[in-house]
């Protein structure tokens, strides 16, 4: 293995990082309605737990309403529980055939707790960030304490890593950023 497939691995790893931790942002709510608040949701579809989103269409016509219209009209009391049951303090009501739920406005003292755990959200994935550098530089410096590398490609790979491991936290705080401005919004 050399140290560039080292470190495209590492990228490889700090993309899925991000992603995970950039799922997770979107499952936070805002105060707007987003089809992201429940798509991402558990349903038991005839014993079976089955994403929302492949159950159902679900669409935000304004700010504060989601409509689920499940493709089965049997699975809507299971929506319903599975909304009940997921803490986003919502509750569903249906018509036999879509499913609504409505949005309300976040309180001042609610959002303030939505930002502090977007902030450790963040501090999370920044964390995880700096495992997979960690990982990756114990096994470049492996590769040149066995001599498979020089010192100066140790060290330019190292430098490498630190870009990639930079470039990746500067994305985290843009979307950090942006989600706080998201939730403190009115």
């Amino acid at each position: 293995m050399s140290v560039r497939e080292i470190i495209s691995g590492t990228e490889e790893k700090m993309k899925k990082a991000f992603e995970a931790m950039n799922r997770q942002f979107h499952e936070v709510r805002t105060g707007r309605a987003s089809p992201t608040l429940v798509e991402g949701l558990h349903i038991d579809y005839y014993g079976t737990p089955t994403m929302l989103k492949q159950l159902a269409a679900i669409s935000a016509p304004d700010a504060h309403l989601i409509i689920i219209q499940p493709w089965d009209a049997t699975a809507i009391v299971e929506i319903e529980k599975a909304i009940l049951k997921s803490n986003l303090g919502v509750n569903p009501s249906n018509d036999g055939k879509v499913v609504r739920v409505a949005v309300p406005q976040l309180s001042k003292e609610r959002r303030q707790e939505m930002v502090k755990l977007v902030h450790k959200m963040s501090e999370d994935g920044r964390v995880s960030l700096r495992t997979i550098r960690r990982d990756a530089k114990e096994a470049v410096e492996k590769m040149e304490k066995d001599k498979v590398i020089s010192e100066d490609e140790k060290f330019r790979g190292i430098d490498e890593l630190q870009k990639v491991v930079d470039k990746y936290i500067a994305k985290v705080d843009e979307l950090l950023k942006t989600k706080e401005k998201d939730i403190l919004e009115f």
